[in-house]
């Protein structure tokens, strides 16, 4: 097992190295926003009010409204990133990975943006009278020489299927054991029983029971969340402008050592800003296209449009308020990483409370992303095995959820990070080739638009 482990260990870090996928991610969203026009900047506003205000579109196809898609494919993407991800890019990469982050997710906006687009154009009806869709059907459907498109789109199936056991599952049942049982006490098993009842409950009832559930679970975490951090920046906002400057000027100069902090360069700053901020949107894996996909929408625009708030709300909200916090309570140079920091910045400012808000908020944003992710899982499953085989996966899922709390996972946060990162790789080449549909997809419709009374 220790040479497997090894093994792992050195294709994640080729995958997710600065050789392969973060500099291809980047450069997908890049491309897609000069071709999109830089929509996610002309078109932020009615975004947003689309994804929270327009709640429903009546008599179009699809199984749940724009925002319980929304809030589907938030419950997967904001999680421990936003937490650890956020704490672990500013101890190893310095203030100025905040910035990179930032970069990130604003030009992850246009891929979030055409994943969901073409989920939607290219969805399907499946036995069950659902929408299935994402990128294996965009792949398998759009791409013109139809044997690469089908071996493209079933194995972005195969490897989302065997990510959402992974990083959608056991790891974040197994943060949330740690998590409880250190702030409060609770036996492993227990909270992992509790887990795994919880997960049967939602996710049995399919996407319907999912979104309904995400609806009112998803807005109601990040309120508890950005109202303690709202608590902790009001309490150090004199240290606010400072802490914006400090993101700025390391972002292009680097950090000198200080404190518990050894110092970092500019490269440090961006490799793991980059990394930390793809890990929290998500955007480039393809996933959300998923949740999109089971939108009730006549136009793929309008919804691909409400997706792509989902990479502004994680990375440029959450994210900024969690880094925000820990930059401005003084303790980012303190020597100390992942989780433990962020408890460390709530402590510094509401005392013995601050640890114990920390563990409660990373155990519903774990459990939120356990629920994304069986959605994303049973999708996958389902169009390699058909709908027959998602009651089976989902009751494995649920068995997962339990055992992930018992035990250590290193081979299974390897295995995850190679599937995560094997999602992406088809599901970009497939944006790529697929990008003047969705360039034409865009202006057809606010063309029309234009021209309405």
């Amino acid at each position: 097992m220790e040479h497997v482990i090894a093994w792992l260990d050195s294709v994640s870090g080729f995958i997710w190295g600065p050789y392969c996928l973060i500099p291809l991610l980047l450069a997908t969203g890049l491309y897609l926003t000069v071709i999109l026009r830089g929509l996610q900047f002309r078109k932020l506003g009615p975004a947003l009010h689309q994804a929270l205000i327009v709640r429903t579109e009546p008599g179009a196809r699809g199984d749940i409204s724009h925002f319980a898609a929304l809030m589907t494919a938030m419950a997967a993407t904001v999680g421990t990133g936003n937490i650890v991800g956020v704490a672990t890019a500013i101890a190893l990469g310095g203030p100025g990975a905040l910035f990179w982050m930032w970069v990130t997710g604003l030009v992850g906006m246009a891929t979030k943006y055409s994943e969901a687009l073409l989920s939607v154009k290219y969805r399907v009806t499946n036995e069950r009278g659902e929408q299935a869709g994402g990128p294996m059907y965009y792949l398998s459907e759009g791409i013109r020489w139809k044997p690469l498109g089908r071996a493209l789109g079933w194995l972005f199936a195969l490897f989302t299927a065997g990510a959402a056991f992974g990083i959608g599952n056991m790891v974040q049942s197994n943060s949330v054991a740690d998590a409880i049982g250190a702030a409060f006490g609770v036996p492993a098993w227990l909270t992992g029983l509790v887990i795994a009842l919880g997960v049967a409950a939602v996710t049995l009832g399919g996407i319907r029971a999912i979104g309904g559930f995400t609806s009112l679970f998803v807005p109601a975490m990040i309120a508890i969340y950005m109202g303690a951090c709202g608590i902790v920046l009001i309490l150090n906002f004199t240290a606010i402008p400072a802490a914006f400057s400090l993101v700025f000027t390391d972002a292009f100069t680097g950090t000198s050592a200080a404190g518990g902090f050894l110092g970092a360069t500019i490269a440090q700053a961006m490799r793991y800003g980059v990394a930390r901020g793809i890990f929290s949107n998500e955007s480039g894996l393809g996933s959300a296209g998923m949740a999109a996909a089971a939108a009730k929408t006549s136009e793929p625009v309008r919804q691909a449009l409400v997706s792509m708030t989902q990479t502004f709300l994680d990375t440029l909200v959450v994210c900024t308020f969690t880094g925000i916090a820990i930059i401005s309570s003084g303790v980012w140079n303190s020597g100390v990483n992942g989780a433990a920091l962020t408890q460390l910045a709530f402590a510094e400012s509401l005392g013995p409370l601050g640890p114990s808000v920390v563990a409660v908020c990373l155990a519903m944003f774990a459990f939120s992303t356990i629920i994304g992710w069986s959605h994303y899982g049973a999708r996958g499953i389902e169009y390699i095995l058909g709908v027959r085989a998602i009651v089976p996966y989902r009751v494995l899922f649920v068995v997962a959820a339990f055992l992930g709390s018992l035990y250590t996972l290193d081979f299974v946060w390897l295995f995850s990070d190679v599937m995560n990162g094997l999602m992406a790789l088809p599901n970009l080449v497939g944006l790529l080739l697929l990008s003047g549909v969705a360039a034409a997809e865009t202006r057809s419709y606010f063309e029309r638009e234009s021209r309405m009374p």
